[in-house]
């Protein structure tokens, strides 16, 4: 499940592994403050100002990780797609409590349109990031995170938790393909 940076052939530097837990620590942080986003936005719990201020932190979090490497302007145009794609989530998770079906199948097409685009960014940046590979890995976070709101809104906490692994594992995959990427476009 996890990238093919196979470590086993070869011994990673301080600096590579330094790289691989960022990397991999970012995406973590996305999907758990995502779904710390789901629950407390699903049952109106107290903290959602904070949980929504901490889940919009992380876009930034990766700017000031990937900057040194790409400089302002790609960096900022993924902060900034970052950012859309946790602010569709909100409104597809708002329609969904709604039960909206034409405004969550709305949120829904503009949610993997933003993955697109991301993988587009991400696979013209460095030459080691499959466009492909990208938005195969975002679709699929998209399906684990839309499966796990539905699970959550039908009360089904057990597969919700499950689910989250599957989120956590994928997000770990995300996180050492940026690495690999950056170590091999760098030589580091």
């Amino acid at each position: 499940m996890y990238s093919n940076y196979n470590t086993e052939e070869k011994c990673l530097n301080p600096s590579q592994l330094h790289i691989f837990y960022t990397m991999r620590r970012l995406w973590n942080e996305h999907v758990l403050w995502t779904r710390q986003f789901i629950v407390s936005s699903i049952f109106n719990n107290p903290d959602l100002e904070a949980v929504t201020q901490r889940l919009l932190r992380n876009p930034s979090d990766f700017g000031m990780v990937l900057r040194p490497f790409y400089g302002n302007r790609a960096t900022q145009e993924f902060v900034e797609l970052l950012t859309d794609h946790l602010l569709i989530a909100a409104a597809l998770v708002d329609a969904g409590k709604a039960a909206d079906i034409q405004e969550y199948d709305r949120q829904r097409r503009l949610w993997f349109e933003n993955a697109e685009m991301i993988a587009r960014l991400l696979a013209s940046i460095n030459p080691y990031w499959s466009q492909r590979e990208w938005r195969d890995m975002l679709f699929k976070h998209l399906e684990l995170l839309e499966d796990a709101v539905v699970m959550i809104l039908n009360k089904e906490y057990e597969k919700g938790v499950a689910q989250y692994d599957l989120i956590q594992a994928q997000a770990y995959e995300m996180g050492d393909v940026m690495a690999k990427g950056i170590i091999r476009q760098f030589g580091l």
